[in-house]
């Protein structure tokens, strides 16, 4: 271990620090120069692209796709008129709290828990079926998923074999089908964060508690909460922003439909960008979505921040 720097005497009896040499510095931050580049031109890059598109009238066809004109914010205020957009709105802040910050957290957390009581062939059993639905590959999950809410799909047989007739589940319900499809594909992810952050917990601080006479749920939200807060909110903040830009899923089980009654925000860019060729006016929209993810993440980041401190 190196030795700390000695203070120097200063004028007037006290000491100051020696001043850190340019030079060092310099070499300290040279190693993140590629990183930096990286994120500038894979990240950045294509984001102020985006935006730039955003202002422009760009189409996907037609003299505007080949030569298209810069209409400053006039995208953004067509989006404020526009009440298919306020629709992708509430769909998507139903969509991302339901499915995710309820769904697959709540889901998460009672499995974690139940695992870590269950026997060790029960707990293996159970974890690989969940985590099945996360490492299938999301365009294989959509389809499966697709198959099971069909009007004829296995979801609707089970329900034949106790004299029950099911719903058509992606006309009648299709934002109640994307979420259940999306708590089924998301859960694993926070079952295993949560798991881990369990296992973290003391078991003396929770038996000393049981001890003095708490009782289970007690232990839980007393002791047991506060003590992985830092984990909850860490996985509601990923979990937020996966399913914000959820696309394929939907795509695939309704379109979007039926009309627009399942089209969160990037199933309607893509819609406005390549189903009615407005390039512009779409970018304009996954714009929004980013900057709605952006919010999200400075939140729980401020949230963390005490506990990161």
């Amino acid at each position: 271990m190196t030795a700390a720097t000695p203070a120097l005497p200063a004028a007037g009896g006290g000491f100051r620090r020696p001043r850190r040499r340019p030079g060092r510095t310099a070499l300290r931050l040279l190693p993140l120069l590629p990183a930096v580049a990286l994120m500038l031109v894979f990240l950045a890059g294509p984001v102020l692209w985006s935006f730039y598109g955003s202002l422009t009238n760009q189409a996907l066809t037609g003299y505007k796709a080949a030569n298209p004109e810069f209409v400053g914010l006039d995208n953004y205020a067509e989006l404020l008129t526009d009440d298919g957009f306020w629709k992708a709105v509430v769909l998507t802040v139903v969509f991302v709290g339901a499915s995710a910050v309820i769904g697959q957290n709540v889901l998460g957390m009672a499995l974690a828990l139940l695992l870590r009581a269950a026997a060790r062939p029960l707990r293996a059993v159970v974890s690989a079926l969940v985590v099945v639905a996360w490492v299938l590959p999301e365009i294989v999950a959509a389809f499966a998923l697709y198959a099971f809410f069909s009007t004829d799909g296995t979801l609707n047989q089970v329900l034949g074999w106790f004299g029950l007739e099911g719903p058509t589940w992606l006309i009648s319900v299709p934002m109640l089908a994307v979420i259940l499809a999306n708590i089924w594909r998301g859960t694993a992810f926070s079952m295993m964060v949560y798991g881990a952050a369990l296992s973290e917990v003391p078991p003396d601080v929770t038996e000393a508690a049981a001890i003095d006479g708490a009782t289970g749920p007690q232990r839980f939200f007393r002791i047991t909460l506060p003590m992985i807060r830092r984990s909850i909110s860490t996985n509601l903040m990923l979990t937020t922003l996966q399913t914000l830009a959820v696309f394929t899923l939907i795509w695939v089980m309704t379109g979007g439909g039926p009309g627009t009654d399942s089209s969160t925000l990037p199933v309607l860019a893509y819609q406005e960008a390549f189903k009615f060729a407005q390039v512009g006016y779409g970018t304009a929209i996954a714009t929004v979505t980013l900057l709605v993810g952006a919010v999200f993440s400075i939140v729980y980041i401020r949230v963390l921040k005490p506990e990161v401190d």
